[in-house]
């Protein structure tokens, strides 16, 4: 769901650096005053394990691509502004080496995935998973849910931010200047393939690492639940 260059108009991409820069000040903040130095490493695995599953792009009609992402397992295990960073560098480095989203376009791409999506999966995670055990079958099953919510939230909003190109910015004869299709296309294309493929397979990769980690390192999974407010406490 990487929104390529020239797709927004400055207006849009514009607002989205002006929404994310505070957000990203306040997780940084929020990560190094409550990550606890054994926790950094698993942070640098989660940005890895982020970059890589992002890497195998389906294209998908409108010129985005659909994939999964990572954030939700992120989010789940380190918390919330842990999963902002994390996804926000990969976004970065995915726009600046692989021209995989767009430079101006950074920001809202990491709005939706790296804001956006983990917000809903924590929220979603926190709900179904409440009071279970860290082995619980419960949590793979709150880990599923999570990364299929967060993975559909976070293509609605890029859903969104196509789909108001053609009002926010056109031409005196109203011809679309950036992104050519309105809402009424942009968000049924976008979450038919997410809804029906795409986040089926966040899921699977979510419950499936959880379910691993409860069997192999469920200590990691003791904290998740209060952790995926906003980081472990420290």
């Amino acid at each position: 769901m990487h929104i390529p260059e020239g797709a927004l108009s400055p207006q849009t991409y514009g607002a989205a650096y002006a929404v994310m820069l505070p957000i990203w000040a306040l997780a940084a903040r929020a990560v190094r005053r409550r990550l606890s130095a054994r926790k950094v490493p698993l942070l640098a695995i989660g940005a890895a394990f982020s970059f890589v599953t992002m890497m195998f792009n389906v294209p998908v009609p409108g010129g985005t691509t659909g994939h999964a992402t990572g954030a939700a397992l992120i989010a789940i295990l380190l918390g919330l502004w842990a999963a902002v960073m994390a996804v926000s560098v990969v976004l970065a480095v995915q726009a600046f080496l692989f021209q995989d989203g767009g430079i101006t376009s950074l920001a809202a791409n990491c709005f939706n995935m790296a804001f956006l999506m983990p917000v809903a999966s924590c929220a979603v995670y926190q709900v179904v998973a409440w009071r279970a055990g860290a082995a619980a079958p419960r949590r793979v099953l709150a880990a599923g849910v999570a990364g299929y919510v967060g993975l559909n939230a976070a293509a609605l909003g890029t859903a969104v931010m196509f789909g108001i190109q053609p009002y926010v910015a056109h031409a005196p004869d109203g011809h679309p200047l950036y992104f050519p299709y309105s809402l009424r296309v942009a968000v049924p294309v976008m979450m038919a393939e997410h809804l029906l493929v795409f986040g089926f397979v966040e899921a699977a990769v979510t419950a499936a690492a959880i379910a691993y980690l409860a069997r192999t390192e469920p200590q990691l999974l003791e904290i998740a639940p209060r952790a995926a407010t906003g980081g472990e406490p420290g």
